[in-house]
């Protein structure tokens, strides 16, 4: 009988496009893991899920040599080993120094957010040229992904490009939590009708903290600020506190 260990370990990535009919062929990164890591062969039973949400039971058909890529057959739809969070959370968060962001997006995703926004803020250190935004986000969404195989989600949240800050606030549309230092309410305090509680965007700032300026907007744009009490936390620290309060209050951390 194979545990759920076992079964965490023979878990694949394959994007939508990757399906036909079904029939599945892995990347050749995924390929070379199921057959020289994890050495399994033709017949062995694996799961794929498609980053989405659906995930599937599969038998090896191939499991590739070289540059061939290994291919599955599918059998069944299952469910995933974690279940998706009732609560469609956004967390946008200033950008932080190199693994600081990393750790942010791989815990993020091992929460259940639904998107991440990274920000540039008027107190953002960090600056990404422009011909590096796409290296950015390929790193980025292997973080996320790697996160997701390990936690057993079956949907890789979604990564934005880097948003000015005046732009992102100017455009929200969701119920929005601006998590600051200072003039704003606790989270005891704080009241959402029931029929937002599908959707809330949780904004998180710099390690230098909020402009003055961009407090102003948030409260112009409706946003709810909310303060922490007498915690001064790092700013990857927040973004990871923030998500999982969240998922408490309103999603499926009970």
């Amino acid at each position: 009988m194979v545990n759920i260990l076992t079964k965490m370990m023979r878990r694949f990535y394959a994007a939508p496009d990757q399906f036909t009919q079904n029939k599945i062929e892995l990347s050749l990164e995924e390929s070379r893991h199921l057959r020289d890591v994890l050495r399994l062969r033709e017949g062995d039973e694996v799961s794929v899920f498609d980053g989405d949400g659906k995930e599937f039971n599969c038998a090896i058909e191939k499991v590739g040599r070289g540059k061939e890529p290994a291919r599955l057959t599918v059998t069944r739809e299952i469910n995933s080993p974690a279940p998706e969070s009732n609560l469609d959370l956004t967390l946008a968060i200033a950008l932080l120094k190199g693994e600081k962001f990393d750790l942010v997006i791989q815990k993020a995703a091992e929460l259940g957010v639904h998107k991440i926004v990274p920000l540039q803020t008027l107190r953002t250190d960090v600056k990404i040229k422009p011909g590096d935004i796409d290296k950015k986000l390929e790193r980025w969404r292997r973080v996320a992904l790697e996160a997701v195989k390990q936690c057993g989600r079956a949907r890789i949240p979604e990564i934005t490009a880097p948003m000015e800050f005046l732009e992102f606030i100017n455009g929200i549309k969701s119920a929005t939590l601006f998590f600051s230092e200072r003039e704003g309410k606790s989270l005891s305090e704080l009241e959402i009708p029931v029929s937002d509680t599908d959707k809330i965007t949780a904004v998180v700032g710099p390690e230098g903290g909020w402009h003055d300026v961009e407090i102003m907007l948030a409260e112009n744009a409706r946003a709810r600020i909310i303060t922490l009490g007498g915690r001064i936390l790092r700013a990857e620290t927040a973004g990871i506190v923030v998500t999982a309060l969240l998922q408490n209050l309103y999603g499926d951390l009970h």
